[in-house]
């Protein structure tokens, strides 16, 4: 088992008023199983999924609750969220029981616990490794801050940049993190080091598989697949470029509004990030249309069928992807842009804080120079708050210093 950033927190919030009952949600294979048994090994862990179990648990009382499972880990509670009404029940009537409830399925159990368990349990989305993460061994190691959320978190940590990556002390281990991240994603059950490559790329082939069947089939009633899948595919394929719903809907044979549908179902089953434009000011000319991006590169590349070299654009996707997770992950106050002028000048991932912006560019190459930042000029006459910093992230090992406020660094020693 990795060490989880969000471990520390669950348990301390496990302790406070409304930690009694806490939801941890996300897609599945993240860990949220194992992060409960390991921060609560204590609570008795409950399984939904055995349909005989299940009736036996919808039989009892708010009392027989408080004794027989006065503290419990509810696993794959989605797929019977009459439970949730159990659970409200006994937390009215008693101060002592603590449960946590965890489910795959972002629509149908957030729906039930929002009617449900409003202002009575605190909801937290578990998300694939990040970087930091994958550079642990052990549950009990240290996890520092990347080198992104010590800036976000306002450590002065400019003057610390290694002039080249490759000086950093733990140049080996991020290294072979962010490779093995590029090559497989962040799912927990591919860092066991008895699987061989193989291994691994079968059982993101099971992954795909399992969400086409059961996640896709739980939260919606699909007389067929095919035209999900087909959709599936075309986002893989077309990962990190700018959705036009209306060429996808020519493209896949599908309606427009079944298409807006679809890019939904995959934003909350945790698949896809669909990442909107930054616009505020209707006189600037500034493209409207969001981006997709994948949030896992393993998952893209297993349905993809695809091995090797990543494009520009899955490269891109999976630099995002991470940036994403690691806001959740760390709870950073940023909100997350792509910003596209009319004339093809783009950034790819624009953070916006309260009282600021730091801008993001991805370029795959071994070699960046003056122009990969080019973008970057005159940025600042577009936003309506000052521009903090910019970073191009890339596979350059060298620090460069392109302009007072750009910053040139390895994808890897920004994200780990």
């Amino acid at each position: 088992m990795k060490k989880r950033i969000v471990s520390p927190y669950i348990q301390n919030k496990s302790k406070t008023i409304l930690g009694r009952i806490i939801v941890l949600t996300g897609a599945r294979q993240t860990g949220k199983t194992t992060i409960a048994k390991y921060c609560f090994p204590d609570y008795t862990y409950l399984s939904i999924e055995d349909p005989v179990q299940r009736e036996n648990f919808l039989r009892l009382t708010a009392s027989q609750w408080k004794t027989l499972y006065p503290n419990a880990i509810l696993d794959e509670v989605q797929k019977e969220p009459s439970l949730i009404e159990s659970i409200k029940s006994v937390y009215d009537q008693y101060d002592e029981p603590r449960y946590i409830l965890l489910g795959s399925s972002q629509f149908l159990l957030l729906e039930k616990v929002r009617e449900s368990l409003a202002g009575r349990c605190f909801i937290l989305e578990i998300y694939p490794l990040t970087l930091p993460e994958l550079m642990t061994t052990s549950p009990d190691d240290n996890i520092d801050l990347s080198f992104f959320a010590k800036y976000v978190e306002n450590e002065n940590v400019k003057e610390i940049v290694c002039p080249s990556f490759s000086l950093d002390p733990q140049y080996a281990v991020k290294q072979s993190a962010y490779g093995f991240y590029l090559q497989y994603g962040g799912y927990p059950a591919l860092t066991n080091e008895t699987l061989t490559d193989e291994e691994r790329n079968d059982w993101l082939k099971m992954y795909v598989k399992t969400f086409l069947e059961r996640d896709i089939r739980d939260l919606v009633s699909f007389r067929e697949l095919e035209p999900f899948i087909k959709l599936q595919r075309y986002l893989a394929h077309t990962t990190g470029e700018l959705a036009n719903y209306s060429s996808i809907a020519k493209e896949t044979g599908v309606s427009l509004p079944t298409v807006q549908r679809y890019i939904r179902y995959m934003e909350i089953s945790y698949q896809a990030i669909s990442l909107p434009a930054w616009f505020t000011n209707p006189v600037k000319k500034l493209v409207k249309a969001p981006k997709v991006h994948f949030l896992d590169n393993g998952v893209l590349r297993a349905i993809l069928q695809k091995r090797g070299t990543l494009t520009g654009n899955e490269y891109e996707s999976a630099i995002i992807a991470e940036i994403y997770k690691q806001i959740k992950t760390y709870s950073l106050p940023l909100t997350c842009h792509h910003l596209r002028t009319q004339d093809g000048r783009e950034i790819d991932l624009l953070l916006e804080a309260s009282d600021y912006f730091i801008a993001i560019e991805v370029k795959r190459t071994e070699h960046v120079n003056h122009t990969d930042a080019r973008h970057f000029s005159g940025l600042q006459e577009i936003l309506n708050k000052p521009l903090k910093q910019c970073f191009l992230l890339s596979n350059d090992n060298q620090t460069h210093y392109f302009g007072e406020n750009i910053i040139a660094m390895h994808a890897a020693a920004f994200l780990s």
